[in-house]
């Protein structure tokens, strides 16, 4: 029987090795050397898919005959980009601004065996409470999400920011949408429900 090819998550981000992790695939993380400028004129949502793509991209040309993951997440308000706010008065800044407001994240996921490529864009919208400043300097001082676009960790306290979110996949606004990703596995020959060990 010929071994299965290896799977590379082309991230360094801890929440998403964590959600990979959940489908009992093994597999390695590896850092992806990629330019993240948005283009000219570049929708959300094409930056969001252009840079999955790249991600997933750059990591298979270095290692040939591998399954590689590439995923990338923009927030938008309005069709604008959210960017990562850095430190404490940006964030503060951005949490004001984001009250009560409906924020949608484009969380782009590709799949890639350097050859064939499987792309696609899942959208959550996430409504947020009317904040206080009083709640928004708590929850910044409890969690520091400076390295968060939006500033909010849904996946941890930032969900009390919340007052809803709409998704097809919950685990796309933490940064991997697993539903997604698991159909296009199974289309490389990798499928967590046939995988050894998945019956243990």
């Amino acid at each position: 029987m010929p071994s299965k090819p290896s799977l590379i998550l082309a991230s360094s981000s801890r929440y998403r090795k964590e959600l990979l992790s959940r489908l009992r695939l093994p597999f390695t993380a590896i850092s992806p050397d990629v330019d993240e400028t948005p283009q000219p004129g570049e929708t959300p949502e094409a930056l969001a898919l252009r840079l999955s793509v790249a991600k997933a991209m750059a990591v298979a040309a270095n290692h040939p005959g591998s399954i590689v993951i590439g995923s990338d997440q923009v927030a938008t308000v309005n069709g604008d980009p959210i960017g990562k706010p850095g430190d404490f008065p940006r964030a503060q800044a951005q949490l004001r601004a984001l009250s009560g407001q409906l924020v949608e994240f484009h969380s782009a996921l590709a799949v890639t065996d350097g050859q064939r490529v499987e792309k696609a864009d899942i959208i959550t919208r996430c409504r947020f409470r009317q904040l206080s400043d009083n709640a928004i300097d708590a929850y910044l001082r409890a969690e520091e999400p400076y390295d968060t676009a939006g500033s909010a960790k849904a996946e941890s306290l930032g969900i009390a920011l919340m007052e809803s979110i709409q998704s097809d996949d919950p685990t796309a606004i933490i940064g991997l949408p697993l539903i997604e990703l698991t159909r296009m596995l199974a289309k490389f020959g990798l499928d967590p429900l046939n995988a050894p060990g998945a019956s243990a």
